[in-house]
């Protein structure tokens, strides 16, 4: 599956922005789809995780009730809507997939299959 990311861009601390991710062929009912990061100098992260039927979701602590990820089956795409960013958010964001029918949510960027090409996310304090 080939993976699409686009939504990057400079914002403000405090504002918001979302990024999509559209999959080359219909994942939702056999992928975890998911998103990670990377911060200048740093190991790419977890940020959030979304099951085959979009009832389960995983977050990482550091975004949890400021970021929402959600999928569109008609579209094949998944999204992430980031809210209240801070300067340490900004990282390349990657989306990932993860082939498993049993939808488990995993953080581990070794877990997961697919990735796209990543889109930029700077946060202005």
């Amino acid at each position: 599956v080939l993976l699409q990311a686009c939504g990057g861009g400079l914002v403000q601390a405090g504002g918001s922005l979302r990024l999509s991710c559209a999959a080359s062929e219909r994942t939702f009912s056999k992928y975890v789809m998911g998103w990670f990061r990377q911060a200048p100098g740093k190991e790419r992260e977890f940020v959030a995780a979304i099951n085959w039927s979009g009832r389960s979701t995983y977050y990482a602590d550091s975004v949890k009730g400021r970021f929402t990820i959600s999928d569109d089956n008609a579209k094949n795409t998944v999204y992430l809507q980031m809210n209240s960013l801070k300067p340490e958010d900004t990282a390349v964001y990657y989306c990932t997939a993860r082939y498993n029918v049993k939808g488990v949510l995993t953080s581990s960027s070794n877990d997961y299959n697919y990735w796209g090409q990543g889109t930029e996310l700077t946060v202005s304090s």
